[in-house]
């Protein structure tokens, strides 16, 4: 019996044939195993039956979109995911992101770009378990907010909020900074690691769902031209 193969698994949903194949040739050469699905569905039966440590999807696909791709994805578990879009379009980085995607890439890209936005998501996924399991911070509150670390959940006066992987991490690393003004290039940094290749415009993204979500809970402010804090605690 063969032993078992112990890299990690990378998922491509892409239609475009040549897209497809260019991409899983650099991720295997660089030790990724890789599986193709041509279709939406496809890939989110794929993704279920055997979950992949890391999905590329596109966003135009047939039988399933990648935005629906990712809402399912995102209510079953936290693989990450990096998604491709045709164009440099704004809307489609924002409302990808806004679903709980970890990164994107335009394109045309670079294959070795690609690999090395696999490696940066991949290797901040797999540092999480290790944030959220600190003892000394295995309950955070602060007014009607309370942040249990260890089991990645948040309350509001009691009441659930749902926030995707990133939110989370970000939300924690403000305030564990009460008071501080941390910089976008800062928040990339300690949130998506510091290789993540993307632009600052992602941590406005996440803050506006923050609010969105948490409300006066928890008031993230702006600082003009340099980055975001949440006040000391009084």
């Amino acid at each position: 019996m063969a032993p078992p193969d112990d890299r990690q698994r990378v998922l491509i949903v892409e239609d475009e044939p040549n897209i497809a194949s260019f991409a899983r040739m650099y991720l295997e050469a660089a030790g990724f195993v890789v599986t193709v699905a041509t279709r939406g569905d496809d890939g989110l039966r794929l993704a279920e039956a055997e979950p992949p440590h890391l999905v590329i999807l596109d966003l135009m696909l047939p039988g399933m979109d990648g935005y629906e791709v990712t809402k399912r994805l995102r209510q079953s578990g936290h693989t990450p995911i990096i998604m491709l879009t045709a164009r440099d379009d704004a809307v489609d980085k924002v409302v990808g992101l806004e679903l709980g995607a970890d990164d994107y890439i335009t394109k045309p890209f670079n294959p070795r770009e690609l690999v090395a936005r696999v490696r940066a998501v991949l290797r901040r996924a797999e540092a999480r378990p290790a944030r959220a399991g600190r003892p000394e911070a295995s309950t955070i509150e602060a007014g009607p907010l309370r942040i249990e670390v260890g089991g990645r959940e948040v309350f509001v006066d009691g009441e659930g909020v749902q926030l995707t992987p990133k939110e989370f991490d970000l939300l924690v690393t403000l305030i564990e900074n009460r008071g501080l003004v941390l910089t976008r290039e800062q928040l990339l940094e300690r949130v998506w690691g510091f290789t993540f290749l993307g632009d600052s415009r992602t941590i406005d993204v996440h803050v506006r769902q923050l609010r969105r979500k948490l409300g006066d809970a928890c008031p993230i402010q702006t600082v003009w031209g340099t980055g975001y804090k949440v006040p000391a605690k009084r």
